[in-house]
């Protein structure tokens, strides 16, 4: 690993059901920290830089990845709470890492919930470019572990399709330091991983391409 190569943490919360869908994060790289939120209240996006709302984050059973001198968590959440005036109770993820990831990196990532066909509530973390050891499925709260997933840009992930109600996006460029992503709110079709379709699923895809 370069010794140029900073280091980064980070810590994302989403929920995402059919009436709403949110996001909320802080990250640091090196000395600069970055706060922004996002809520999708099914007519309108919502986004600023602090939250005027809290949350209550009943965790899961977390799974853990190490690649190199990066690391990340992954916990199934139910998120409740008071947001713009909408009462939230959905499941979600929080997604937590660390590290000295290289100077340059890229991924695609997809988050969601949902619920099979068959009933079965599931949580699912999917990614290209990071740890391949993340992938994981959670059903009934159970993970399941599965390998990386073919990406159809942010139309799809394996046999999972994607139609995007918002779309939160920016680029800056600071010579030294940059960040260019996409990180659309919306439903998920398909069949997931582990084999079962689903009835109905809500999540994000991201395409993310930092040098820092």
């Amino acid at each position: 690993m370069p010794a140029m190569a900073l280091r980064k943490s980070w810590r994302w919360v989403g929920a995402f059901s059919p009436e709403l869908m949110l996001c909320v994060a802080h990250v640091r790289v090196g000395v600069i920290r970055r706060s922004w939120w996002a809520v999708w209240d099914g007519e309108q996006l919502h986004e600023g830089t602090r939250a005027p709302f809290s949350l209550h984050l009943g965790p899961g059973q977390p799974i853990e990845a190490t690649t190199g001198p990066a690391w990340t968590r992954k916990t199934p959440l139910r998120v409740r709470g008071t947001v713009l005036g909408h009462t939230v109770d959905a499941p979600g993820l929080l997604d937590e890492s660390d590290g000295r990831h290289a100077r340059r990196t890229a991924w695609w990532w997809s988050a969601g919930a949902g619920v099979t066909v068959d009933g079965v509530p599931v949580v699912w973390n999917l990614v290209e470019g990071m740890h391949p050891e993340e992938n994981t499925v959670w059903l009934d709260g159970v993970p399941h572990p599965i390998a990386p997933q073919p990406f159809d840009g942010l139309d799809g992930v394996g046999e999972l399709r994607f139609t995007a109600l918002a779309t939160r996006a920016k680029r800056e460029n600071y010579l030294v330091l940059s960040s260019d992503y996409e990180q659309p709110f919306g439903t998920f079709t398909g069949r997931l991983p582990t084999g079962q379709t689903l009835r109905e699923g809500h999540g994000v895809m991201e395409r993310h391409e930092a040098l820092w």
